[in-house]
Parts: structure tokens; C-alpha cells; sequence
């Protein structure tokens, strides 16, 4: 897609990057590798980095660990590495979700199979729930996220199989049918803050609650957004473009934030 000297998924980084904020806190699951694993954990996982680098304070929970370090992180994903992971803090496994039901999160980093117009997400299955195509991992801890923090950030390849226009299963909660829902059934959580995808970074309409394009990397075009979605985008004329990561971002990615490729090429074991 692009002939730059920077990756895909170093610019979905940096865009994350740009949202987060002072004083947040954001969660994330944890993997197992492969594609799944870039987009639900180490883009954001790289995200927050940056923008610790950049002197954000910004909190990142994974599961019982508080403020990992993310530069030292394990090549091995197993319970006893995980749990030899330097942090800042370490919290009880029964109340590492807490701070969703206390209205304390301010962002939830998901990720799923499936996302529609309102931003549901579906990480169960493929086809009929009796009776699937394809049993995917489960909602996990998805449901949380999306029901009750602040805002999730949804990070998603941009493809046809992947933005449908009627999710299979609703495993996490993003605006449901439109306006009014979340309230009539008491989400206190925000929704869905952006979408970013390898093509894209896309908001919500405030009254309407669809989905929407907010910016289209360098070098997409707008066909090729339209021809990777199932269903109908609002795209603004003229289109913004996203600001692509500087050299010095490419650098501490590349140098300091992941040298080994954990995060941004999966290589976990």
C-alpha cells in the first residue's frame, strides 16, 4: 500500500499514539501472536509507549499488571513469563475488572472478527451461534470493555468479511441499533471513541451514531476504503489524510519500543 519508509502498522501506532491522553487508563488483553495479536495488543501496546515518550501519562492495565514495562516485555507468553513481566503494580485477578464496573477505564483497546455500522464487534462466531461456520475465541473480557468504559479504541484490518453490515453475534456493545440505545438499556460506558484500521482512522456521527471516515492513510484512496467495507461510509470531500509517524517515531519503535518485533510482527512465542 504504501512506499514509505515507515509500516502499516507503525503508522495505525502512531495514530492510536495521538489519542490518549494525561491521567488515562487503558486496558489490555493479552495473545498468543499472529495478526489477531498485532491489532488487539501490540499496536496499542506501542501506542502507549509513544506516548509515554512523548511525556504522556497514560496508564496501561494488562490483566493483573499495572504499568508493565513495555520495551522489556517477555518473548514468551506463558503464565510464569508474564508474571516475571516488570511492572509498576500487580492487583488481585478477581478485581482486575473493577475498573470498568466503576466506571474508572477510560479506554478499552478491542479488537474482533467482525464490526458494523454502530461499531458492534463480534469475537464469538462466524454464521449462526447454534449452529457456526467458524467458533472464534469468545468475548473474553470484551463485553466489559465495551459496555463500560469510557470510550474503546477498535483496531481492525479493513476488509468486506470483516465491516458487515449485521455482526453475526454481538459479543461487544458498540451504539447497537443507533441513538438512544446504549442509554435505554443503561451502558454508562461511551461507545466506541475511533476505529482505526490499515486503511484508515474513522470516528462516529454524533446524532446518527454510524460509522464515519476522520482521516485515510497516505497513499489509500477512497475506492479502496469503499471496495474493503460492507456497508455505507460517510467519507467527508475534501479527505483528510493521516498524518504518517515522524522519523524520530519510526526510530524509538524500531530501536527502544519493540527491537525484537514482540509487538508489531507477533514474534512471541
Amino acid at each position: 500500500m504504501m512506499t514509505t519508509d515507515y509500516t502499516t502498522e507503525e503508522l495505525m501506532a502512531c495514530a492510536v499514539s495521538r489519542e490518549l491522553r494525561d491521567g488515562e487508563l487503558g486496558f489490555i488483553g493479552l495473545g498468543t501472536g499472529g495478526r489477531a495479536f498485532i491489532y488487539a495488543v501490540g499496536i496499542p501496546s506501542v501506542a502507549i509507549e509513544l506516548a509515554h515518550h512523548r511525556g504522556v501519562d497514560f496508564i496501561a492495565q494488562y490483566g493483573v499488571k499495572l504499568e508493565p514495562r513495555i520495551p522489556e516485555v517477555p518473548g514468551c507468553f506463558t503464565d510464569a513469563n508474564l508474571l516475571e513481566w516488570p511492572c509498576r503494580a500487580m492487583i488481585l485477578v478477581e478485581d482486575c475488572l473493577d475498573m470498568f464496573r466503576r466506571g474508572m477505564m477510560d479506554w478499552g483497546f478491542v479488537s474482533g472478527a467482525q464490526i458494523d455500522p454502530y461499531g458492534n464487534l463480534n469475537s464469538v462466531c462466524i454464521g449462526d451461534q447454534k449452529h457456526p461456520k467458524v467458533r472464534l475465541v469468545g468475548a473474553i473480557a470484551q463485553t466489559d470493555h465495551c459496555a463500560q468504559a469510557r470510550h474503546t479504541m477498535i483496531i481492525v484490518p479493513q476488509e468486506r468479511r470483516v465491516f458487515v453490515e449485521r455482526v453475526d453475534f454481538i459479543s461487544g456493545l458498540g451504539f447497537g441499533d443507533g441513538p438512544g440505545y446504549r442509554e435505554r438499556y443503561q451502558h454508562h460506558g461511551g461507545g466506541p471513541g475511533k476505529v482505526v484500521t490499515n486503511l484508515a482512522v474513522l470516528g462516529f456521527h454524533p446524532q446518527t451514531k454510524r460509522m464515519r471516515v476522520q482521516s485515510l492513510h497516505p497513499g489509500v484512496t477512497r475506492e479502496q476504503v469503499e471496495a474493503n467495507t460492507g456497508f455505507h461510509l460517510e467519507i467527508p470531500d475534501p479527505i483528510p489524510t493521516t498524518p504518517p509517524p515522524a522519523p524520530e517515531e519510526v526510530e524509538l519503535i524500531r530501536t527502544r519500543i519493540d527491537p525484537r518485533g514482540v509487538w508489531l510482527q507477533a514474534k512471541v512465542q
